[in-house]
Protein backbone atom coordinates (compact mmCIF):
# COMPACT_ATOMS: atom_id res chain seq x y z
CA UNK A 1 0.00 0.00 0.00
CA UNK A 2 1.38 3.41 -0.99
CA UNK A 3 2.05 5.76 1.92
CA UNK A 4 1.18 9.46 1.67
CA UNK A 5 2.92 10.35 4.92
CA UNK A 6 5.82 12.81 4.81
CA UNK A 7 9.12 11.40 6.15
CA UNK A 8 9.67 12.79 9.63
CA UNK A 9 13.46 12.99 9.67
CA UNK A 10 15.55 13.08 12.82
CA UNK A 11 14.50 14.91 15.96
CA UNK A 12 16.00 18.30 16.72
CA UNK A 13 18.96 18.29 19.09
CA UNK A 14 19.92 21.10 21.49
CA UNK A 15 22.17 22.83 18.98
CA UNK A 16 19.47 22.80 16.28
CA UNK A 17 16.88 24.22 18.66
CA UNK A 18 19.22 26.99 19.76
CA UNK A 19 20.08 27.91 16.17
CA UNK A 20 16.37 28.11 15.39
CA UNK A 21 15.73 30.30 18.41
CA UNK A 22 18.64 32.59 17.56
CA UNK A 23 16.98 33.15 14.20
CA UNK A 24 13.64 33.84 15.90
CA UNK A 25 15.18 36.42 18.21
CA UNK A 26 17.24 38.12 15.49
CA UNK A 27 14.20 38.46 13.22
CA UNK A 28 12.12 39.72 16.13
CA UNK A 29 14.72 42.40 16.93
CA UNK A 30 14.65 43.49 13.30
CA UNK A 31 10.84 43.57 13.15
CA UNK A 32 10.41 45.30 16.51
CA UNK A 33 13.06 47.83 15.49
CA UNK A 34 11.05 48.73 12.39
CA UNK A 35 8.06 49.58 14.57
CA UNK A 36 10.02 51.43 17.26
CA UNK A 37 12.45 50.04 19.80
CA UNK A 38 13.09 46.39 20.56
CA UNK A 39 13.76 45.21 24.11
CA UNK A 40 14.34 41.79 25.62
CA UNK A 41 10.88 41.90 27.15
CA UNK A 42 9.25 42.83 23.85
CA UNK A 43 11.12 40.13 21.98
CA UNK A 44 10.16 37.59 24.65
CA UNK A 45 6.49 38.44 24.23
CA UNK A 46 6.76 38.29 20.44
CA UNK A 47 8.51 34.91 20.12
CA UNK A 48 7.01 33.12 23.14
CA UNK A 49 10.29 32.32 24.90
CA UNK A 50 11.10 33.12 28.53
CA UNK A 51 12.93 36.37 29.25
CA UNK A 52 15.88 34.37 30.58
CA UNK A 53 16.10 32.38 27.35
CA UNK A 54 15.82 35.53 25.24
CA UNK A 55 18.52 37.27 27.28
CA UNK A 56 20.90 34.36 26.70
CA UNK A 57 20.20 34.41 22.97
CA UNK A 58 20.55 38.18 22.78
CA UNK A 59 23.94 37.97 24.51
CA UNK A 60 25.14 35.51 21.87
CA UNK A 61 23.88 37.78 19.09
CA UNK A 62 25.59 40.75 20.73
CA UNK A 63 28.86 38.84 21.08
CA UNK A 64 28.68 37.76 17.43
CA UNK A 65 28.02 41.30 16.22
CA UNK A 66 24.54 40.79 14.78
CA UNK A 67 22.79 43.02 17.32
CA UNK A 68 23.71 46.30 19.03
CA UNK A 69 22.49 47.67 22.34
CA UNK A 70 22.08 51.25 23.46
CA UNK A 71 20.57 53.42 26.20
CA UNK A 72 17.50 52.72 28.24
CA UNK A 73 13.96 52.45 26.99
CA UNK A 74 10.82 52.81 29.12
CA UNK A 75 7.81 50.70 28.28
CA UNK A 76 5.40 52.46 30.66
CA UNK A 77 4.99 49.23 32.61
CA UNK A 78 6.30 48.26 36.03
CA UNK A 79 9.84 46.97 36.26
CA UNK A 80 13.30 48.12 35.34
CA UNK A 81 13.84 49.93 32.04
CA UNK A 82 15.31 47.79 29.28
CA UNK A 83 18.05 48.51 26.79
CA UNK A 84 17.16 49.21 23.19
CA UNK A 85 18.19 46.49 20.74
CA UNK A 86 18.78 46.92 17.02
CA UNK A 87 20.24 44.78 14.28
CA UNK A 88 23.81 45.87 13.55
CA UNK A 89 24.50 48.34 10.75
CA UNK A 90 27.83 46.64 10.08
CA UNK A 91 28.82 43.06 9.33
CA UNK A 92 26.86 40.60 7.18
CA UNK A 93 24.95 42.06 4.24
CA UNK A 94 23.54 41.03 0.88
CA UNK A 95 24.69 41.98 -2.62
CA UNK A 96 22.04 42.22 -5.32
CA UNK A 97 22.82 42.52 -9.03
CA UNK A 98 20.06 43.25 -11.54
CA UNK A 99 21.00 42.69 -15.17
CA UNK A 100 18.31 44.08 -17.40
CA UNK A 101 18.04 44.85 -21.09
CA UNK A 102 19.33 48.41 -20.92
CA UNK A 103 20.92 48.77 -17.50
CA UNK A 104 22.76 47.04 -14.68
CA UNK A 105 21.97 47.98 -11.08
CA UNK A 106 23.86 46.75 -8.02
CA UNK A 107 23.03 47.35 -4.38
CA UNK A 108 24.03 46.28 -0.89
CA UNK A 109 21.41 45.78 1.82
CA UNK A 110 22.19 45.46 5.53
CA UNK A 111 20.48 43.19 8.08
CA UNK A 112 17.72 45.74 8.65
CA UNK A 113 16.88 45.68 4.95
CA UNK A 114 18.25 49.19 4.42
CA UNK A 115 19.83 49.89 1.06
CA UNK A 116 23.31 51.16 1.89
CA UNK A 117 25.15 51.29 -1.46
CA UNK A 118 23.75 51.60 -4.99
CA UNK A 119 25.46 51.82 -8.36
CA UNK A 120 23.58 51.80 -11.66
CA UNK A 121 24.89 52.01 -15.20
CA UNK A 122 22.68 52.36 -18.26
CA UNK A 123 24.02 49.92 -20.83
CA UNK A 124 22.38 48.43 -23.89
CA UNK A 125 22.99 44.73 -23.27
CA UNK A 126 21.13 43.53 -26.36
CA UNK A 127 23.34 41.73 -28.83
CA UNK A 128 26.36 41.69 -26.52
CA UNK A 129 27.84 38.26 -25.69
CA UNK A 130 26.57 37.01 -22.31
CA UNK A 131 30.16 36.73 -21.03
CA UNK A 132 30.70 40.42 -21.74
CA UNK A 133 27.44 41.51 -20.08
CA UNK A 134 28.15 39.46 -16.96
CA UNK A 135 31.73 40.75 -16.84
CA UNK A 136 30.39 44.32 -16.94
CA UNK A 137 28.05 43.50 -14.08
CA UNK A 138 30.92 41.97 -12.13
CA UNK A 139 32.98 45.15 -12.52
CA UNK A 140 30.13 47.26 -11.14
CA UNK A 141 29.64 44.73 -8.34
CA UNK A 142 33.36 44.88 -7.44
CA UNK A 143 33.18 48.66 -7.09
CA UNK A 144 30.04 48.33 -4.98
CA UNK A 145 31.79 45.85 -2.69
CA UNK A 146 34.63 48.35 -2.21
CA UNK A 147 32.11 50.98 -1.14
CA UNK A 148 30.41 48.51 1.20
CA UNK A 149 33.73 47.68 2.84
CA UNK A 150 34.22 51.38 3.61
CA UNK A 151 30.99 51.17 5.63
CA UNK A 152 32.20 48.00 7.43
CA UNK A 153 29.67 45.87 5.59
CA UNK A 154 30.60 42.35 4.50
CA UNK A 155 28.24 40.92 1.87
CA UNK A 156 28.08 37.16 2.38
CA UNK A 157 26.57 36.28 -0.97
CA UNK A 158 25.26 37.58 -4.27
CA UNK A 159 21.87 37.16 -5.91
CA UNK A 160 21.48 37.87 -9.62
CA UNK A 161 18.18 39.26 -10.89
CA UNK A 162 17.83 38.21 -14.51
CA UNK A 163 15.14 38.77 -17.17
CA UNK A 164 13.81 35.53 -18.58
CA UNK A 165 13.50 31.90 -17.59
CA UNK A 166 16.00 31.18 -14.82
CA UNK A 167 16.67 27.69 -13.50
CA UNK A 168 19.59 25.82 -11.95
CA UNK A 169 21.95 28.77 -12.13
CA UNK A 170 21.36 29.30 -15.85
CA UNK A 171 19.22 31.52 -18.02
CA UNK A 172 17.28 29.04 -20.06
CA UNK A 173 15.84 31.73 -22.30
CA UNK A 174 15.89 35.54 -22.23
CA UNK A 175 14.38 36.59 -25.58
CA UNK A 176 15.08 40.32 -25.27
CA UNK A 177 18.73 39.69 -24.46
CA UNK A 178 19.06 36.91 -27.02
CA UNK A 179 20.32 34.50 -24.34
CA UNK A 180 19.75 30.76 -24.43
CA UNK A 181 21.18 28.24 -21.97
CA UNK A 182 23.62 30.75 -20.43
CA UNK A 183 25.36 29.59 -17.19
CA UNK A 184 24.95 33.04 -15.65
CA UNK A 185 25.92 32.18 -12.07
CA UNK A 186 29.17 30.51 -13.11
CA UNK A 187 30.17 33.26 -15.55
CA UNK A 188 29.44 36.04 -13.07
CA UNK A 189 31.18 34.26 -10.17
CA UNK A 190 34.31 33.67 -12.27
CA UNK A 191 34.39 37.28 -13.46
CA UNK A 192 33.94 38.67 -9.94
CA UNK A 193 36.56 36.34 -8.46
CA UNK A 194 39.09 37.45 -11.11
CA UNK A 195 38.55 41.07 -10.04
CA UNK A 196 39.10 40.27 -6.35
CA UNK A 197 42.24 38.11 -6.10
CA UNK A 198 43.11 36.98 -2.61
CA UNK A 199 39.53 37.21 -1.32
CA UNK A 200 37.13 34.38 -0.70
CA UNK A 201 34.67 33.94 -3.58
CA UNK A 202 31.11 34.97 -2.84
CA UNK A 203 28.36 32.37 -3.29
CA UNK A 204 26.12 33.32 -6.23
CA UNK A 205 22.47 32.47 -6.78
CA UNK A 206 20.01 33.69 -9.40
CA UNK A 207 16.32 34.39 -9.80
CA UNK A 208 13.94 35.99 -12.28
CA UNK A 209 14.02 39.78 -11.93
CA UNK A 210 10.24 40.21 -11.68
CA UNK A 211 10.14 37.68 -8.84
CA UNK A 212 12.75 39.64 -6.93
CA UNK A 213 11.03 42.97 -7.58
CA UNK A 214 7.82 41.45 -6.21
CA UNK A 215 9.64 40.25 -3.09
CA UNK A 216 11.10 43.74 -2.61
CA UNK A 217 7.56 45.12 -2.84
CA UNK A 218 6.38 42.58 -0.28
CA UNK A 219 9.22 43.26 2.17
CA UNK A 220 9.76 47.01 1.71
CA UNK A 221 6.79 48.44 -0.19
CA UNK A 222 3.62 50.09 1.04
CA UNK A 223 1.28 47.13 0.72
CA UNK A 224 0.10 47.18 4.34
CA UNK A 225 -1.85 44.02 5.10
CA UNK A 226 -1.88 42.84 1.46
CA UNK A 227 -0.14 39.47 1.27
CA UNK A 228 -1.49 38.20 -2.05
CA UNK A 229 -0.82 40.27 -5.15
CA UNK A 230 0.11 40.11 -8.80
CA UNK A 231 3.16 42.17 -9.70
CA UNK A 232 3.96 43.44 -13.18
CA UNK A 233 7.15 45.18 -14.15
CA UNK A 234 7.28 47.10 -17.39
CA UNK A 235 10.68 47.41 -19.01
CA UNK A 236 11.62 46.60 -22.60
CA UNK A 237 9.91 43.31 -21.79
CA UNK A 238 6.99 42.78 -19.45
CA UNK A 239 7.66 40.57 -16.44
CA UNK A 240 5.27 39.24 -13.85
CA UNK A 241 5.27 37.55 -10.48
CA UNK A 242 2.59 36.24 -8.17
CA UNK A 243 2.77 36.36 -4.38
CA UNK A 244 0.15 34.32 -2.49
CA UNK A 245 -0.16 34.59 1.29
CA UNK A 246 3.32 36.11 1.49
CA UNK A 247 4.99 33.36 -0.56
CA UNK A 248 6.32 33.68 -4.09
CA UNK A 249 4.67 31.26 -6.54
CA UNK A 250 7.50 29.94 -8.70
CA UNK A 251 5.70 27.09 -10.45
CA UNK A 252 6.81 23.51 -10.95
CA UNK A 253 10.01 24.51 -12.79
CA UNK A 254 10.52 28.08 -11.56
CA UNK A 255 9.02 29.69 -14.66
CA UNK A 256 5.73 31.06 -13.32
CA UNK A 257 4.83 34.67 -14.02
CA UNK A 258 5.78 35.06 -17.70
CA UNK A 259 2.76 37.27 -18.30
CA UNK A 260 4.55 39.33 -20.94
CA UNK A 261 4.27 36.35 -23.27
CA UNK A 262 0.55 35.82 -22.85
CA UNK A 263 -0.84 36.07 -26.37
CA UNK A 264 -3.20 38.98 -26.91
CA UNK A 265 -3.61 38.47 -30.66
CA UNK A 266 -2.27 35.33 -32.38
CA UNK A 267 -2.02 37.27 -35.66
CA UNK A 268 -0.21 40.20 -34.03
CA UNK A 269 3.43 41.27 -34.39
CA UNK A 270 6.17 38.71 -34.01
CA UNK A 271 7.74 38.55 -30.57
CA UNK A 272 11.36 37.77 -29.76
CA UNK A 273 10.17 34.63 -27.98
CA UNK A 274 9.06 33.21 -31.36
CA UNK A 275 5.34 33.64 -30.83
CA UNK A 276 3.06 36.39 -32.15
CA UNK A 277 0.94 39.01 -30.47
CA UNK A 278 2.44 38.72 -26.96
CA UNK A 279 1.45 41.34 -24.39
CA UNK A 280 4.87 42.98 -24.42
CA UNK A 281 4.43 43.75 -28.13
CA UNK A 282 1.62 46.10 -27.08
CA UNK A 283 2.57 47.22 -23.58
CA UNK A 284 6.36 46.88 -23.36
CA UNK A 285 8.68 49.88 -23.39
CA UNK A 286 9.66 49.59 -27.06
CA UNK A 287 6.05 49.21 -28.13
CA UNK A 288 4.97 52.25 -26.11
CA UNK A 289 7.75 54.45 -27.47
CA UNK A 290 7.00 53.34 -31.02
CA UNK A 291 3.26 53.98 -30.65
CA UNK A 292 3.95 57.42 -29.19
CA UNK A 293 6.23 58.31 -32.10
CA UNK A 294 9.40 58.42 -30.01
CA UNK A 295 12.32 57.10 -32.00
CA UNK A 296 14.46 54.12 -30.95
CA UNK A 297 17.38 56.53 -30.56
CA UNK A 298 15.65 57.90 -27.47
CA UNK A 299 15.29 54.48 -25.89
CA UNK A 300 16.00 53.53 -22.30
CA UNK A 301 15.57 56.04 -19.50
CA UNK A 302 15.66 58.99 -21.91
CA UNK A 303 12.80 57.62 -23.97
CA UNK A 304 10.68 56.88 -20.90
CA UNK A 305 11.26 60.41 -19.55
CA UNK A 306 10.16 61.83 -22.92
CA UNK A 307 7.09 59.59 -22.87
CA UNK A 308 6.11 60.88 -19.43
CA UNK A 309 6.82 64.49 -20.46
CA UNK A 310 4.54 64.21 -23.51
CA UNK A 311 1.81 62.55 -21.46
CA UNK A 312 1.96 65.35 -18.87
CA UNK A 313 1.76 67.89 -21.68
CA UNK A 314 -1.39 66.22 -22.99
CA UNK A 315 0.04 65.08 -26.33
CA UNK A 316 -2.88 63.18 -27.93
CA UNK A 317 -0.73 60.58 -29.72
CA UNK A 318 1.11 59.73 -26.48
CA UNK A 319 -2.08 59.63 -24.43
CA UNK A 320 -3.68 57.28 -26.96
CA UNK A 321 -0.60 55.01 -26.96
CA UNK A 322 -0.53 54.77 -23.16
CA UNK A 323 -4.29 54.24 -22.95
CA UNK A 324 -4.13 51.42 -25.50
CA UNK A 325 -1.33 49.78 -23.50
CA UNK A 326 -3.49 50.10 -20.39
CA UNK A 327 -6.38 48.42 -22.17
CA UNK A 328 -4.20 45.49 -23.21
CA UNK A 329 -2.77 45.20 -19.72
CA UNK A 330 -6.25 45.21 -18.20
CA UNK A 331 -7.45 42.45 -20.51
CA UNK A 332 -4.56 40.16 -19.65
CA UNK A 333 -4.57 41.06 -15.96
CA UNK A 334 -8.27 40.29 -15.66
CA UNK A 335 -7.60 36.70 -16.72
CA UNK A 336 -4.87 36.39 -14.10
CA UNK A 337 -7.10 37.93 -11.42
CA UNK A 338 -9.90 35.51 -12.30
CA UNK A 339 -7.45 32.62 -12.06
CA UNK A 340 -5.63 33.52 -8.83
CA UNK A 341 -7.90 36.00 -6.97
CA UNK A 342 -5.17 38.30 -5.56
CA UNK A 343 -5.95 41.22 -3.26
CA UNK A 344 -4.17 43.70 -5.52
CA UNK A 345 -2.33 44.22 -8.79
CA UNK A 346 0.90 46.21 -8.50
CA UNK A 347 2.48 47.87 -11.53
CA UNK A 348 6.19 48.64 -11.43
CA UNK A 349 9.02 49.60 -13.77
CA UNK A 350 8.02 52.19 -16.37
CA UNK A 351 4.35 51.72 -15.47
CA UNK A 352 4.80 53.43 -12.12
CA UNK A 353 5.41 56.84 -13.70
CA UNK A 354 2.68 56.31 -16.30
CA UNK A 355 -0.06 55.35 -13.83
CA UNK A 356 -2.15 58.57 -14.18
CA UNK A 357 -2.75 57.81 -17.88
CA UNK A 358 -2.33 54.02 -17.92
CA UNK A 359 -4.45 52.94 -14.98
CA UNK A 360 -7.92 54.28 -15.97
CA UNK A 361 -8.18 51.99 -19.00
CA UNK A 362 -6.56 49.05 -17.20
CA UNK A 363 -8.86 49.51 -14.20
CA UNK A 364 -11.91 49.73 -16.47
CA UNK A 365 -11.01 46.44 -18.16
CA UNK A 366 -10.49 44.76 -14.79
CA UNK A 367 -13.81 46.09 -13.50
CA UNK A 368 -15.66 44.78 -16.56
CA UNK A 369 -13.92 41.40 -16.77
CA UNK A 370 -13.26 40.18 -13.21
CA UNK A 371 -16.10 37.74 -12.60
CA UNK A 372 -16.14 37.88 -8.80
CA UNK A 373 -17.61 41.37 -8.85
CA UNK A 374 -15.13 42.37 -6.16
CA UNK A 375 -13.19 44.65 -8.47
CA UNK A 376 -14.53 48.20 -8.74
CA UNK A 377 -13.06 51.05 -10.74
CA UNK A 378 -10.97 53.31 -8.53
CA UNK A 379 -11.20 50.85 -5.63
CA UNK A 380 -7.46 50.94 -4.98
CA UNK A 381 -6.72 47.35 -5.93
CA UNK A 382 -4.72 48.48 -8.96
CA UNK A 383 -1.75 50.41 -7.61
CA UNK A 384 1.71 51.65 -8.47
CA UNK A 385 4.71 49.96 -6.94
CA UNK A 386 6.70 51.81 -4.32
CA UNK A 387 10.13 53.22 -5.12
CA UNK A 388 11.53 50.52 -2.78
CA UNK A 389 10.25 47.68 -4.94
CA UNK A 390 13.13 47.06 -7.33
CA UNK A 391 14.78 43.80 -8.30
CA UNK A 392 18.32 44.66 -7.17
CA UNK A 393 17.13 45.40 -3.65
CA UNK A 394 15.00 42.27 -3.63
CA UNK A 395 18.02 40.25 -4.72
CA UNK A 396 20.21 41.66 -1.95
CA UNK A 397 17.46 41.11 0.60
CA UNK A 398 17.16 37.49 -0.49
CA UNK A 399 20.75 36.98 0.68
CA UNK A 400 19.97 38.73 3.97
CA UNK A 401 17.06 36.35 4.50
CA UNK A 402 19.58 33.49 4.58
CA UNK A 403 21.53 35.26 7.34
CA UNK A 404 18.40 35.91 9.38
CA UNK A 405 17.35 32.28 8.97
CA UNK A 406 20.62 30.91 10.39
CA UNK A 407 22.89 33.59 11.94
CA UNK A 408 25.25 30.95 13.35
CA UNK A 409 26.29 30.02 9.81
CA UNK A 410 27.46 33.60 9.22
CA UNK A 411 28.84 34.46 12.65
CA UNK A 412 32.40 34.81 11.37
CA UNK A 413 31.45 37.70 9.07
CA UNK A 414 30.17 40.03 11.80
CA UNK A 415 32.69 42.22 13.68
CA UNK A 416 32.47 41.57 17.41
CA UNK A 417 32.69 45.29 18.22
CA UNK A 418 29.80 46.18 15.88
Amino acid sequence: MKSYLTPLGSKADKDTVRRHNLSLVLRAVRDEGEAGEATRAGVSARVGLTRAAVSSLVEQLLDSGFVTESGKTFSGQAGRPGTALKVARTGPAGLGVEINIDYVSVCVVDLAGTGRVRQTEHLDNRGAPPEEVLARAARIAARTLDSAREQELSPVGTALALPGLVSGGSVRQAPNLGWNQVPAEELFADALAALRPGTAPLPVRSENEANLAALAELWFGGLGDVRSFLYLTGEIGVGGALVLNGELLRGAHGFAGEIGHVVVDPTGPECRCGSRGCLEQYAGQSALLRAAGIGEGAGGATGVMELERRAQAGDPVTLAAVADAGRMLGQVLSGAVNLFDPDAVVLGGIYRGLMPWLSPRADAELTDRVVSGLWSRGGGRLRASSVAGDAARGAAALVVQDVLADPVAYAGTAPVDA
